[in-house]
């Protein structure tokens, strides 16, 4: 099995103080290697409290009759007075349909001070044909810069580690453009890259909405 994929949870400070059911839908553009998505979508819910929970559902072709992942995910995110937000929480990557046993499980964590975000996760549990193993490790560090008129713009590097020493480690680039609008929710352009088995650029376009 190939992407390795990434719910698309709120970062803490989005969370603070919300109570909303949100959902979203983002379409990809890609040239199907066999591993990787082209649609997506998911549901989540945010307490007040801070603790939140969803899914997220994407179609994906890995060759061996696999049609979508279904993941499941909850966590607890909240900014402190001093203006730190930390996410963490636990997700089930699933493969419901997958010939064999695919799923795993990965605790995670996230730090975010004004513009500036990083986080990993670590797997904590698998299957004999999950992705990933037990202590495979993914971190990241992240920048995001307001614009005029709402705009946004990113830049995000991630690494998967993987426990295993035969495997080989990998790294990931994304940059992205978004506006918040009031009715019609967030949108984005995300580019990606990564140094692994398909060197090609990835381009999607995301939507979310908040109700």
């Amino acid at each position: 099995m190939g992407c390795r994929h990434r719910p698309q949870r709120k970062t803490a400070h989005e969370q603070q103080n919300e109570s909303t059911i949100g959902h979203g839908l983002a379409g990809h553009d890609r040239e199907h290697d066999g591993r990787c998505d082209f649609g997506q979508g998911g549901l989540d819910f945010t307490a007040p409290s801070g603790f939140y929970a969803g899914t997220w559902v994407s179609n994906v072709d890995f060759g061996d009759g696999t049609s979508y992942e279904l993941d499941l995910y909850l966590g607890f995110a909240d900014e402190l007075d001093n203006g730190l937000g930390y996410d963490v929480g636990y997700v089930l990557y699933g493969y419901p349909d997958a010939p064999g046993s695919a799923d795993f499980g990965e605790v995670y964590g996230e730090l975010s001070f004004g513009l500036f975000s990083g986080g990993l996760a670590y797997t904590i549990h698998d299957n004999s044909d999950s992705a990933l193993e037990t202590g495979d490790l993914y971190f990241h560090v992240g920048v995001e810069w307001p614009l005029a008129d709402d705009y946004n713009l990113g830049f995000l590097v991630g690494r998967t580690a993987f426990d295993d020493s035969d495997a080989e480690n990998y790294t990931h680039f994304t940059a992205s453009v978004g506006r918040d609008t009031v009715n019609l929710g967030a949108f984005n352009f995300n580019l990606e890259y990564e140094d692994s088995f398909d060197k090609d650029v990835k381009a999607w376009v995301g939507w979310s909405v908040e109700f």
